[in-house]
């Protein structure tokens, strides 16, 4: 990772800020962009006259974090709310892509890295908001992976179970919740952000210049163990 330009929406908190802390380690360079514009760049991805602004000419990762947890059942779920979840998992990624390709395209070996859900491919009741956007996600990795593979563009996603960030906290907030949240795992725990951030670096790292177009199920066993 040492010296490689990477682009980071939504680097500031969770998933996001444990993915930067740990590529910086490695001697990445960071671009961080996030709503509040916390840390380094402003870049709202639901507002679409927000742009990317000072991305750098080469990008050697993408990696787009932004993501919600609202569960309800389906019956309560409004169009308005429908729309919320593409517009921050789905549209703002297709943003944030199509303003990236042309730098992307400037790497000897770039990488992006989306987020999904083990909601996507295990179906689970209340989620029908974020499995609905989460599923787009997957279906653009794979078109994305195909057509860009002549670039040498890998596209990738990660799809975790619950794991223990800010916007997790209402769903772990009390010891009870965190215990049953943590026994529904096969392996016994929910997630924390440095595991996914160690899958997102094997992503974005030379070690994984083979994979393109899959959707990594970190998950502590959950979408493939009973």
């Amino acid at each position: 990772m040492k010296g490689k330009n990477i682009v980071i929406i939504g680097g500031n908190s969770g998933i996001g800020k444990a993915v930067a802390e740990l590529a910086e380690n490695n001697g990445a360079n960071l671009f961080l962009y996030s709503r509040s514009g916390e840390g380094n760049y402003q870049f709202d991805v639901t507002d679409e006259a927000s742009e990317l602004q000072d991305l750098p000419e080469v990008i050697d990762g993408l990696v787009y974090c932004p993501g919600s947890i609202n569960l309800k059942p389906f019956h309560r779920i409004s169009m308005e709310d429908f729309k919320a979840e593409m517009d921050l998992n789905f549209f703002g990624a297709v943003r944030t892509l199509q303003a990236c390709l042309k730098n992307l395209k400037k790497s000897e070996a770039p990488s992006v890295v989306l987020y999904s859900t083990v909601a996507v491919q295990t179906g689970m009741g209340f989620h029908s908001g974020i499995a609905s956007a989460k599923g787009a996600v997957e279906g653009l990795v794979r078109s994305l992976a195909a057509e860009w593979a002549p670039n040498h563009i890998r596209v990738n996603a990660i799809a975790p179970s619950l794991t223990d960030t800010p916007l997790a906290q209402q769903l772990v907030s009390t010891d009870e919740k965190r215990a049953a949240s943590d026994k529904r795992h096969p392996l016994g725990r929910i997630g924390t952000p440095q595991d996914i951030a160690e899958a997102t670096l094997f992503l974005l790292d030379d070690k994984s210049s083979w994979v393109t177009g899959q959707i990594l199920h970190i998950d502590g066993g959950m979408s493939s163990l009973k």
